[in-house]
């Protein structure tokens, strides 16, 4: 695969497929797959652990008041779900040695 920094579900489910060897709708199956269980378990529990990966967590940002820093206006931003992600230590670990070289 090219280094690339954007990836599409058919990127990965290539990946796979070379890697593996695969048949490319197997792939696409598998990350399909995957990908669904990580937002059902963020729309059933707010909480998704990937061991050894990080986690991915559904927090709720109350509305507050922001400014247009061009025209100074005040503007409502409404209440919404935000996704954050923490890495786990040893991918942490990985990207830091990586940083080192």
């Amino acid at each position: 695969m090219e280094n690339q920094n954007n990836f599409t579900r058919d990127d990965i489910a290539e990946s796979l497929h070379i890697e593996f060897g695969l048949t490319k709708k197997d792939c696409i199956t598998f990350v399909n797959d995957i990908l669904e269980i990580i937002i059902e378990g963020l729309n059933d529990d707010g909480y998704v652990k990937i061991h050894n990966f990080g986690s991915f967590k559904l927090k709720r940002k109350k509305s507050r008041i922001g400014r247009n820093p061009k025209t100074k206006e005040a503007v409502m931003i409404s209440e919404r779900n935000v996704l954050t992600f923490k890495a786990s230590k040893s991918v942490l670990n990985f990207l830091n040695k990586k940083n080192d070289k």
